[in-house]
């Protein structure tokens, strides 16, 4: 049965991502593998996976990217996703905002945290990225950018884990 899957933050080819949030990568050509990798070890083709944002600098590689990562990919935009990173081929959708049900448990997706949400208090959790694991989470509320989850997708179960 597929998995559904999150993340957030790739930054691919961003050097500025490594030294603001101190990666432990030497360079972007060993960020963009490693994260590719740990994408395609974590996603299988048929898993679903959902991006909240902040996919790439470089928007002309945008769709060579998708092309070479595992599953059904939805996008989230992020601040910095530019109309053509939304536009490019490989995502089966794209919004600002969604929110959806896994597992039975309600999910609001978003690129950034909110302090309340739909549902915030029938146990909805709210899934984002942006903040690089710097932010102190609400109860019920997830980062699930790579800074945050050792540079891979994660899982709802990974998360409630």
């Amino acid at each position: 049965m597929p998995d559904i899957q999150f993340t957030a933050d790739t930054h691919f080819g961003d050097h500025r991502t490594i030294n603001i949030h101190r990666r432990p990568f030497a360079d972007v050509a060993a960020m963009d593998a490693a994260l590719i990798a740990a994408w395609n070890a974590a996603v299988g083709l048929d898993d679903t996976i959902w991006h909240l944002g902040d996919v790439a600098r470089r928007t002309a590689d945008v769709p060579a990217l998708l092309a070479r990562l595992n599953g059904r990919k939805h996008l989230i935009r992020g601040n910095n996703d530019a109309d053509a990173t939304l536009a490019a081929a490989g995502w089966e959708s794209v919004s600002a905002y969604a929110e959806i049900e896994v597992d039975g448990r309600a999910l609001v997706l978003c690129h950034y945290p909110f302090r309340s949400w739909n549902g915030q208090h029938k146990g909805a959790l709210n899934l984002h990225g942006h903040s690089h694991g710097k932010l102190k989470p609400l109860p019920r509320q997830f980062d699930v950018g790579v800074d945050a989850r050792g540079f891979a997708p994660v899982t709802l179960a990974g998360l409630l884990g």
